[in-house]
């Protein structure tokens, strides 16, 4: 986007936002429909510019980001189906918005990662930040860490695993979809969910309101199997299920005419 200059040089959209170092970067390297570059020196921008560059002008299914130092919003919005490695650590706002890439991710990650996630695969290889997968819609996440507060707030479809334990406020607000936590979950779990599971293989420092403990169905043994095995998880572990009591939530008892401004 063309820019106006200013007294100190900065440009500036039309909108009057900063838009530091706007060109593509050069240390790109291309091999056949793959391609590699380190984000050490890139802006957040750049990083961006030559994700976006690469699969949507370029024709490339495969990008490795090296070094990407912890910097926030990266890999955000991509639509396409691709693979997207990150070696090293991302930081806040990670991956949100994605639909269809299969993403890995070598270290941790920051706060909010695969937040409004679509479709597709994440896999972080070690721990993640509070609000992991919040308002997550389709896909699987899978953090092999623990992670901190509020995993999947305000859920609404896809699979969220964590290898390790997860903070309070687990689930809060959960509409649909799936947890399937291998450690200890923190005070508060599934809080004033409205529907979906959580499986939660350790203890449970408390429940939520209106969160209660479920009937286990051979449904529950296929899917905890199934994901186990095409994420290559190994052997999954005992799991107690939990599910929304529906009391909180109830709308049935309402006239149509209340339903209709309630909902």
């Amino acid at each position: 986007m063309a820019g106006v200059g200013s007294a100190t040089g900065i440009k500036y959209d039309a909108r009057g936002l900063v838009e530091p170092d706007a060109e593509l970067p050069t240390n790109i390297e291309r091999d056949g429909s793959a391609a590699r570059f380190d984000a050490g020196a890139l802006t957040i921008r750049q990083i961006n510019m030559a994700l976006r560059h690469l699969i949507y002008h370029e024709g490339v299914d495969d990008v490795t980001i090296v070094n990407p130092a912890s910097k926030h919003s990266l890999a955000v919005g991509i639509l396409a189906r691709c693979q997207i490695h990150f070696e090293g650590s991302p930081g806040w706002f990670a991956c949100g918005l994605i639909d269809g890439p299969e993403v890995t991710i070598d270290g941790r990650v920051g706060w909010s990662v695969a937040e409004n996630m679509m479709s597709g695969v994440l896999v972080v290889e070690r721990s993640a930040g509070s609000l992991t997968g919040a308002a997550i819609r389709g896909g699987d996440l899978i953090i092999k860490g623990d992670v901190g507060a509020r995993t999947g707030i305000d859920q609404k479809g896809g699979t969220i695993i964590v290898g390790g334990d997860v903070g309070i406020n687990t689930g809060f607000m959960m509409q649909r979809g799936r947890q399937i936590i291998c450690g200890n979950a923190g005070e508060n779990l599934g809080d004033s969910m409205y529907d979906g599971a959580i499986y939660v293989a350790g203890k449970v420092a408390s429940l939520g309101v209106d969160c209660v403990p479920g009937e286990w169905t051979d449904a529950d043994t296929e899917l905890i199997e199934r994901k186990f095995s095409l994420h290559g998880l190994g052997s999954p572990p005992s799991f107690e299920k939990f599910i929304c009591g529906k009391q909180l939530h109830n709308y049935d008892a309402l006239e149509p005419s209340e339903r209709k401004l309630v909902i």
